[in-house]
């Protein structure tokens, strides 16, 4: 099978995921199949110790759509989004999880949604209905909140929300830096300063299958710190477009003739 342009490239991190990409890779490639939308996806092998590189090299001959790429020690989820932008060759860039929380039929109808726009939005799921537990939810609660406090006009409760879809040369331009977990809130905070529009779609978040969340305890206070701090420094502000080469002036006799 011969993969055309894609319609739009799809990165997932893997990091020791060898327990569930089986399952969810080829789930979200077929649902792309099925609605007749040419996928890219990038899956990034991000410094994983198990099989999760092997298995992705197998599943490459039933899918030609997965481009694989390797991060050879793992930085955080961030990293390895950041490692596999620049080979992203649809139109559309889409960051998502591996997991298979988000139903893939649902991710379709986001990007069918994204692409019936101006462009000029970053399209997002927003985890309605969540099956994490009491705990969980609580500090989830907690954290928006103290995005929604930094940044009041994010236009999102659900700042995490993933899949997230948006143009790739608007990606591109934000210039992301963020290594870890914070690589969500600073793609955020850079699209409202870019003035993009955000687009909602209320999903269905399921429980992991098998495999172990890679969140810690002391993600939540990474969070919090690093959050004040872009906040207060602005460092998350869109980096300054390099200027463009100026035009040669030609010079101009007195009688409005240019000189020759």
């Amino acid at each position: 099978m011969t993969v055309p342009t894609p319609d739009l490239t799809f990165i997932m991190p893997c990091y020791n995921e060898e327990e569930v990409i089986g399952y969810t890779i080829p789930r979200f490639i077929a649902a792309f199949r099925k609605a007749g939308h040419a996928l890219e996806l990038i899956a990034v092998d991000n410094g994983s110790r198990d099989r999760t590189g092997a298995i992705l090299r197998e599943m490459m001959a039933d899918y030609p759509e997965i481009l694989p790429c390797r991060v050879e020690v793992n930085q955080g989820y961030g990293n390895g989004v950041l490692a596999a932008i620049p080979l992203a060759r649809g139109a559309w860039v889409g960051i998502i999880p591996c997991d298979g929380q988000v139903d893939a039929e649902d991710v379709v109808l986001l990007f069918e949604a994204a692409r019936a726009t101006n462009g000029r939005v970053v399209a997002k799921v927003r985890r309605r209905f969540r099956m994490d537990g009491l705990k969980r939810k609580l500090i989830s609660t907690g954290y928006q909140l103290f995005v929604r406090m930094l940044w009041p006009r994010l236009g999102t409760i659900d700042v995490n929300g993933s899949p997230k879809i948006l143009p790739r040369d608007v990606l591109t331009q934000m210039g992301l830096e963020s290594k870890g977990w914070l690589l969500d809130p600073e793609l955020m905070v850079k699209a409202q300063y870019a003035n993009l529009r955000v687009l909602e779609l209320n999903v269905f978040a399921r429980m992991r299958g098998a495999g172990v969340s890679h969140v810690r305890a002391s993600t939540c206070w990474e969070f919090l710190s690093v959050l004040l701090g872009a906040r207060l420094t602005g460092r998350w502000r869109l980096p300054a477009p390099e200027p463009s080469p100026k035009a040669p002036v030609a010079a101009i006799h007195p009688g409005g003739r240019p000189a020759r």
